[in-house]
């Protein structure tokens, strides 16, 4: 059985292949490298597909779903959901976003959450967290931070949040 940090290795080397993807702006190739792995493409009963078989990323999204996230965020997502659209965000929240990636989730929660509320995004990947980060000072979102941790060790205080949201 693999160790958990041969898993994690994995893992994270498929998604800094993913941010790198994206940030230059090739953002079919990063879900391609997503849709290879076999969590999100035809048939894994993630999402919705649609016509072409996508059933996750920037697809999921509606236009009123994206408020807060510049174009480069959304289009760079590759999660299974869209945790925002169900979420219920209140002015002055705190705001974790598990697996935060590039930041599309941490940006639209900031936006529901100002002026005196934030959003935290959680990711173990130096290249995500580097185009999160470039996305956000995109938007000028200035409530908003991105950290680097692992779901099980997260480096933030004990009800130091009122919302947790992950896709």
């Amino acid at each position: 059985m693999a160790e958990l940090s041969d898993i994690r290795e994995t893992v994270r080397e498929r998604y800094a292949s993913a941010a790198t993807e994206s940030a230059r702006g090739a953002h079919g190739e990063a879900r391609a490298l997503e849709a290879e792995s076999g969590c999100c493409g035809p048939g894994s009963g993630c999402g919705t597909p649609t016509a072409d078989g996508v059933a996750f990323g920037a697809v999921l999204y509606r236009d009123d779903d994206a408020t807060g996230a510049p174009a480069a965020a959304v289009e760079a997502s590759l999660g299974c959901g869209v945790p925002t659209a169900v979420a219920d965000l209140h002015g002055g929240e705190i705001v974790l976003d598990l697996g935060s990636g590039a930041g599309a989730d941490v940006l639209i929660s900031a936006s529901r959450v100002a002026p005196t509320g934030r959003a935290v995004g959680l990711d173990m990947t130096d290249e995500m967290l580097a185009l999160a980060r470039a996305n956000a000072a995109e938007a000028s979102v200035e409530n908003a931070e991105f950290i680097k941790g692992y779901l099980e060790e997260m480096p933030l205080p004990d009800a130091s949040v009122d919302v947790v949201i992950s896709n």
